[in-house]
């Protein structure tokens, strides 16, 4: 049994979730908690997190931290949204709300934001089969995400979170028609993309977030005290468009006292419902169910699937879907990087005792070996530099944003230069990560030039380590030793750096 610990920096609130997760992936939550911060107010008003919601925030990271120690948590991942995303001084805000929580924060992409709600969905309520649709309205962003038996398959991120829509377009209490015309036609035009490209039919619709909670409750006479019990419930597209009419031609206070909505979410359901509503509509669905899984969820998950998976150094079949579809978009050989990515897995195993570095480290090595050459896209000459800043500013994903940094290290390294510790990535990692950059960067040279021919003419590598001599015999596939003498050439070519870091000699030969 492992403890994991979930801290969501919405644009509308923090959410905390603290979790034991079985072998058999059973889920116990020991803490859960949320508080609202309006967190993007500021930020959709003037481009910047005020210095008041910035203290709450802080205050709350302070007592979650408190209770995930008490807790003794082995693994904690903190993320932040849309607000963050946007906001100006967001290196104020991770400086400060790191110190507070005690473990670091980490602002991930819409991309990354979209899978973390569809583990966090498939962990409260399984859809093994058929194609699903999750609609996730935050206070930021909404979330489109398409699930197919079970698989993350696509996202859109749309910038339609209800503190956004409320602070652009409603000013009036009850809102006044043209601005209730206005947003729609915003929301509508944001929604567009999505609805051309994210095909049905659909399975189910499933609706997250509390604004999604205060519409099922409302459709279905649920008191918010006991919003939970909404878990699994629906609204018909009807009921939605009822729900909307009536939250729209209400002030406030009436609002406030309608079933299933609370205080403060009354202040946001008017957009938030707008969106729900208008998103139905434009995929000609006729009704949503409510799931109280969400982005907390989807981060226990993902830490017990890491934590599972620790003694393999392999990317699990998502991650390489990721990297794999990174590297086509950017027209690279798949078959190359995929004999790179294997012959450097091999190396990364059977050198084990000489690198000595953590199973998970496997798996960046595999991902650099996937994404090194995608920099001729950009050009031939100094194309490892190219794909170093290519990696370090997409979306990954799967990957958190310090592996994401890792990987365009390592690709970064493939070629020419080698790890230097005046470069800037030295200047801002734990020596544990430049360790591991300059430990497996000579694994991927050599990988690389055990293809130079592009041909995948390595079938088999047999690697010897005794004490600090190393032997690599390589087999054809299918045809004479020869015919790989142009792999061997380049890996000796390629071998001082392996020498050098691990002061150790190298042999290579081919074998019949």
């Amino acid at each position: 049994m492992a403890r994991y610990a979930a801290v969501d920096i919405g644009s509308n609130s923090v959410r905390m979730m603290a979790a034991d997760v079985g072998s058999d992936g059973h889920t116990q939550i020991l803490a859960e908690d949320r508080h609202v911060t309006r967190l993007g107010a500021g930020v959709f008003a003037d481009g910047h997190i005020s210095s008041a919601a910035l203290q709450f925030v802080c205050g709350e990271l302070v007592r979650m931290g408190r209770d995930f120690r008490r807790l003794e948590i082995s693994s904690l991942r903190a993320v932040a949204t849309s607000a963050v995303r946007d906001a100006a001084n967001q290196a104020e805000f991770l400086e400060r709300t790191q110190a507070a929580l005690g473990a670091p924060v980490e602002i991930i992409s819409g991309q990354e934001e979209a899978r973390l709600i569809h583990l966090g969905v498939q962990a409260r309520w399984p859809h093994p089969k058929g194609r699903i649709l999750i609609i996730d309205v935050g206070g930021g962003s909404t979330e489109l995400i398409i699930g197919d038996h079970g698989q993350f398959l696509q996202a859109y991120s749309k910038p339609l979170g209800a503190v956004r829509l409320t602070g652009a377009f409603l000013s009036n209490d009850p809102p006044a028609g043209r601005e209730l015309h206005r947003m729609m036609e915003y929301i509508d035009e944001k929604l567009a993309d999505p609805a051309a490209n994210l095909h049905g039919p659909f399975d189910r619709v499933i609706a997250t977030s509390a604004t999604a909670a205060a519409l099922v409750c409302a459709a279905n006479q649920v008191p918010r005290p006991r919003r939970h019990h909404a878990d699994r419930l629906s609204a018909t597209t009807g009921q939605v468009r009822d729900l909307y009419r009536k939250f729209s031609h209400a002030d406030l206070a009436a609002r406030r006292g309608m079933t299933g909505v609370g205080p403060q979410r009354a202040e946001l359901i008017v957009a938030g419902s707008a969106v729900f509503l208008r998103t139905l509509e434009a995929f000609g669905e006729g009704a949503l169910h409510y799931s109280m899984g969400g982005v907390r969820d989807g981060i226990i998950a993902d830490l017990a699937e890491r934590g599972a998976s620790r003694e393999r150094a392999q990317l699990g079949a998502a991650q390489r879907t990721v990297v794999e579809d990174m590297a086509r978009h950017y027209g690279v050989q798949l078959p190359h990087v995929r004999q790179v990515a294997w012959l450097a897995g091999e190396l990364f195993k059977s050198l084990h005792g000489l690198h000595g570095l953590p199973p998970h480290y496997g798996k960046l090595l595999e991902a650099a070996a996937y994404l090194h050459d995608i920099g001729h896209f950009v050009s031939n000459t100094g194309h490892h530099k190219h794909s170093y800043y290519l990696v370090a500013s997409s979306d990954l994903p799967g990957f958190t944003g310090a592996e994401r940094n890792f990987i365009a290290w390592l690709c970064r390294y493939h070629r020419r230069a080698r790890p230097d510790p005046s470069h800037a990535f030295f200047q801002t990692v734990k020596p544990t990560e430049r360790d591991a950059v300059i430990l497996l960067t000579p694994l991927l040279r050599l990988a690389d030039s055990l293809d130079r021919s592009h041909e995948q003419r390595v079938h088999e590598i047999d690697v010897q380590s005794r004490g600090r001599q190393v032997a690599i015999r390589l087999r054809a596939n299918g045809a004479p030793p020869q015919d790989i003498d142009l792999e061997v050439w380049a890996a000796q070519r390629n071998s001082d750096l392996f020498r050098e870091t691990f002061q150790a000699s190298l042999a290579l030969e081919a074998k019949v």
